[in-house]
């Protein structure tokens, strides 16, 4: 390192320090802090008295002061911080890896499977991620499953051991010590120090009988959750999801297509400014699926954005600062399942009721779902899974308009048989040029799949020429001003009015 990398390197932790001395939840995820004399690390908003610099060094992430052998605070729980917007933003192969580990894709396939998505080698997987996070694939994972472990025995009763295998551990022994390694404490001692009643309340009751796994789900504010949920009832496709409650109490449940088997999800809407989290209740036919199943809806609520960085970027748009004002904190939506979004826009203009009529043409019934103690059947308006690629793929789809057909079939046919790849570790360019080439998807739609489906913080799809106009006199479509947040201003125009309406089907 030359002398000037240094000096630039001591900068960035001298404003690390200002951010851990005044208690900047901004920065929580975005790095950690470790404390020489007390051999824990920590999210910088921790409330305990801050240490003297001397003692302290930071991690871009909780894995690499994991390796350096600190354990997590129990006063601020590290662990369950949201996580840094960089790895959504970053198209890179670091990037990219972190997103596949974060779906569980390690546990699932190891580092060999990891690797062989990115398209590299495992050991050159390994030295990028040591290189820039100080920790490689294992060690990331390895902390992600100690945080699904923590979260298992702190809100459910599951045998210890049932617990292990859930969180992706290979032994119950693994399990233990890295439990002990993480937290300094047992098992045991963790369940036993979780949240009362009035310390970690879940507003989602119980449904059908089944209690589910309620978690809190991190991000940083502020969150515009009223939008979100707007749009997502505007998109509601009957049998896979729905809408219930009122303005600020509403609830969105959704069926799952994960790795184990079907599950469901329930998130309540957050009214007001209060409160870092939003509230949710899981329901899987497999413990195990517990780590994809939080991730997926982590994506589809945009829980991992930076909201006052991309407010500060958009705001200094005089075009769009009114609009940034009235809606401080406003999320791009992803996707809980990116093929179900990529062949929905796909579909569009099909209406509800075709939407609807294909999901129950198609669609696999929800009558396999059970939980390891709770068996369970389709719940509420919850009644199918949408339809997978290969089922669509050589069908008739008489139930959308004529000219959809063939695109959607056709994009079917290169989702089943992995000829395009949209899992969160995809190439983003080579996604979009490959979607672009399909006959009837277009540039247009192809953007709107890599906003949505691929969850890309900087897209602005070209065919809004309304929105683009509106946008300030002489502004092109996705101003470079608006970099690397052009998905957040399209998403302002649009729920602004200032493009078309969203229609019930489109996405």
């Amino acid at each position: 390192m030359t002398t000037e990398d240094r000096a630039a390197a001591d900068r960035a932790d001298d404003s690390r320090y200002e951010a851990v001395a005044s208690r900047d939840a901004r920065f929580d995820g975005v790095f950690f802090f470790a404390v020489a004399t007390t051999g824990i690390y920590c999210r910088p908003s921790c409330p305990a008295t801050t240490p003297k610099r001397r003692n302290v060094t930071f991690y871009r992430t909780a894995a690499a002061a994991q390796g350096a052998g600190y354990r997590a605070c129990r006063r601020c729980r590290p662990d369950a911080v949201p996580g840094s917007a960089e790895w959504n933003a970053r198209a890179d192969v670091v990037g990219r890896a972190v997103r596949l580990i974060g779906d569980g894709i390690v546990d699932r396939e190891g580092v060999t499977g990891l690797a062989a998505r990115l398209g590299y080698s495992a050991r050159q997987v390994q030295r990028q991620l040591n290189a820039e996070l100080g920790a490689g694939p294992l060690a990331l994972a390895r902390a992600q499953r100690g945080h699904t472990a923590r979260v298992l025995l702190q809100t459910t009763s599951l045998q210890a051991a049932d617990i292990a295998f859930a969180a992706g551990f290979a032994s119950v022994r693994q399990f233990n010590d890295t439990i002990r390694a993480i937290y300094a404490a047992t098992p045991g001692e963790l369940r036993s120090a979780r949240p009362g009643p009035t310390g970690h309340p879940v507003r989602i009751a119980p449904s059908g009988g089944r209690a589910g796994i309620p978690l809190r789900l991190a991000h940083r504010t502020p969150y515009a959750t009223a939008p979100v949920f707007d749009s997502l009832a505007a998109r509601a496709i009957p049998g896979v999801e729905e809408i219930t409650g009122t303005a600020g109490q509403r609830i969105y449940r959704r069926t799952l297509r994960l790795p184990g088997g079907p599950g469901i999800a329930e998130v309540a809407e957050q009214p007001g400014p209060a409160g870092g989290w939003l509230e949710c209740r899981l329901h899987l036919s497999s413990l195990r699926d517990l780590t994809a199943a939080t991730q997926r809806i982590r994506r589809l609520f945009d829980l991992d954005a930076d909201p006052r960085a991309v407010d500060e970027r958009l705001g200094a748009d005089p075009a769009l600062a009114p609009l940034v004002a009235a809606r401080p904190g406003l999320r791009a939506p992803g996707a809980a399942d990116p093929h179900e979004t990529a062949l929905r826009i796909a579909a569009y203009p099909a209406g509800p009721a075709a939407a609807a009529a294909l999901v129950r043409t198609y669609g696999e019934p929800l009558t396999e779902l059970t939980e390891p103690t709770e068996p369970t059947e389709p719940s509420g308006g919850l009644t199918h899974l949408f339809p997978d690629p290969a089922a669509l793929a050589g069908a008739a789809l008489d139930e959308l308009p004529p000219d959809r057909r063939e695109p959607v079939r056709a994009l079917a046919t290169a989702l089943a048989c992995g000829n395009i790849l949209l899992d969160p570790g995809a190439d983003r360019d080579t996604a979009e040029r490959l979607l672009a080439a399909i006959p009837g998807i277009g540039p247009g739609r192809a953007a709107r799949i890599r906003m949505r489906a691929l969850g890309d913080p900087d897209v602005f799809p070209g065919a809004d020429e309304t929105a683009a106009h509106r946008s300030g006199e002489g502004d092109a479509p996705g101003s470079e001003a608006w970099r690397p947040w052009r998905s957040y201003a399209f998403h302002q125009l649009r729920t602004a009015g200032a493009d078309r309406p969203l229609t019930a089907a489109e996405e």
